[in-house]
């Protein structure tokens, strides 16, 4: 569903995990294409070497950092005040921060999925929490609406927030309760005229395999090619311009996500043989 063509061009964002992976393709992307942008994550030295990138080929965006852990509540408060201070407020805020973990539950601690879940959930509902007030303002905005389109909160899930798999049991409940909040929130945020796009990506060239708070076991898939991340960039940021509500940029991901809905069995007996 089509809702609210935007454009990028001078828009206000802050994003979260924008040191690696798609968080970082993001930031080159949208400082390409004239984004004013916060970017937020733990790695100073990764977010610097952005802000030099970006100089070097002379994005004609403006790119701004801010060093800390998405999970600080004083961080969340921090990222917020900076928008407003560097930028005037918040157009867009998209959150892409989070980490991964691998192997069965049974041979799991009770600390691995609050982890999870502190980064990938709350951490994610908080900063919207704190963003919306800034998103309303942009959205009474008449002048800001015309030119640069309603506001909206971009969720990075997975399609594991979609379809379930093996060995991914406690990542792929984050990654469900991050569809929920997200559609919820939609129908919620539709009279104030701010958006919410929901990303699910698939398997993507990043550093999420290795920078996996644990990993005991992990499930038999057999090998297949992943995208890129500037591809899954891309295919957002397009998402964002077009005023997409959803979208799975990665083919057989969305083959998977069609199967599942049309026979949950067929699906199921599917993902149990790599188990």
């Amino acid at each position: 569903m089509l809702r609210n063509r935007r454009r990028i061009e001078g828009s206000r964002t802050l994003l979260t995990g924008a040191s690696s992976g798609i968080g970082r393709a993001l930031a080159i992307e949208l400082a390409r294409r004239g984004g004013r942008c916060l970017l937020i994550a733990r790695r100073e030295e990764r977010l610097r070497a952005i802000l030099e990138e970006a100089e070097r080929v002379k994005s004609p965006g403006e790119l701004v950092m801010l060093q800390g852990d998405v999970t600080d509540p004083d961080l969340q408060r921090r990222a917020l005040e900076t928008m407003v201070d560097q930028f005037g407020g918040v157009d867009i805020l998209i959150n892409n921060a989070g980490v991964g973990a691998m192997g069965r539950l049974e041979d799991s601690q009770p600390e691995r999925l609050r982890h999870l879940m502190e980064v990938n959930l709350f951490a994610l509902a908080e900063m919207t929490r704190l963003a919306i007030p800034k998103l309303k303002l942009s959205a009474s905005d008449p002048e800001r609406t015309k030119t640069q389109g309603r506001p909206v909160i971009v969720n990075i899930g997975s399609i594991l927030g979609l379809v379930g798999s093996p060995h991914n049991s406690e990542y792929a409940a984050t990654k469900f309760a991050v569809t929920g909040f997200s559609e919820s929130l939609r129908a919620e945020l539709s009279p104030e005229n701010i958006d919410v796009y929901l990303v699910n990506p698939g398997t993507t060239e990043t550093e999420f395999f290795d920078q996996l708070i644990e990993k005991t076991s992990e499930p038999k898939f057999p090998e297949h090619k992943a995208v890129t991340s500037e591809y899954v960039a891309k295919k957002i940021v397009r998402g964002i311009e077009r005023g997409a509500s959803r979208s799975i940029p990665y083919g057989p991901a969305r083959i998977i996500d069609l199967l599942h809905r049309l026979s949950p069995r067929l699906a199921d007996a599917i993902m149990s043989r790599y188990a």
